[in-house]
């Protein structure tokens, strides 16, 4: 666990406000047509503009076999999170659903941070499954304050998904951010209540729900990154950074 300074929140916020931009640019472009290729252009386009550096790309997570090719994760419809977008070649239809998720580091500090959004048209489970999953998050995030437990932010996400009838995937999970893409503690979303590591003023969190319309199985895929519904019912994927404070969770990733 790694307690940010006043000074380091200080500036996570100002880099929350760019990778919003960044995020805002990269939604607008989800259009039948578009490639995965194109957005990884035009996220490594949109990183450097703001001075800053892509956090994913050439970050190689503990057991990889190799560093992650890519600025961008792109996630279409059963794809859970990490797509690799030059790899995948996929080509924006109509009725998809994709899942975005960008980091950026700048002076030492990294924010990483996504959403899942609609391509054109899609239909009414699509939707459904949006919503939920954001409702999800922000249901971790109202959880996310000193005092409170990680295992409160989970069973705040899992208790609420289960509800809705979906599957929750268990094997990926939020975690600490801010110095290093990930940083202990990991934060799973699911639990039960008052159990896990306390939170303390000056963590910041990435919370992350991921889920399925079907069963929460995923298959990790040979190219050593990419995580697929093992049942390909389509999954997805939203993610906030979040400091501890006393009172209420701040929010530093926007929209």
């Amino acid at each position: 666990m790694k307690i940010k300074s006043p000074d380091d929140i200080a500036k996570l916020i100002e880099l929350g406000v760019l990778h919003a931009e960044i995020i805002t640019a990269l939604v607008a472009m989800v259009h039948p047509g578009v490639t995965t290729d194109a957005l990884e252009e035009k996220a490594l386009s949109l990183i450097a503009e703001r001075g800053c550096e892509p956090a994913f790309k050439n970050y190689r997570p503990g057991g990889a076999s190799r560093p992650f090719p890519c600025a961008l994760c792109v996630a279409p419809n059963d794809v859970v999170v990490h797509g690799i977008p030059t790899e995948m070649h996929y080509v924006l239809k109509e009725g998809d659903i994709i899942g975005l998720d960008v980091g950026i580091k700048r002076d030492g500090l990294v924010i990483d941070a996504g959403k899942t959004v609609p391509c054109g048209n899609v239909d009414g489970a699509a939707k459904r499954l949006l919503r939920v999953t954001e409702e999800a998050l922000m249901r971790g995030i109202a959880e996310a304050r000193a005092g409170n437990t990680i295992g409160d932010i989970g069973n705040a996400i899992e208790s609420y998904v289960r509800k809705e009838g979906y599957g929750l995937v268990r094997d990926l999970c939020g975690h600490g951010v801010g110095h290093a893409v990930h940083e202990a503690p990991q934060v799973p979303n699911y639990g039960a209540p008052h159990t896990g590591e306390k939170l303390v003023a000056g963590m910041v969190l990435a919370i992350e729900p991921m889920v399925n319309e079907g069963k929460g199985a995923v298959d990790f895929l040979s190219d050593g990154y990419t995580v697929k519904t093992r049942d390909h019912s389509r999954s997805a994927h939203f993610e906030h950074n979040v400091v501890i404070t006393e009172g209420e969770p701040v929010v530093i990733t926007k929209w």
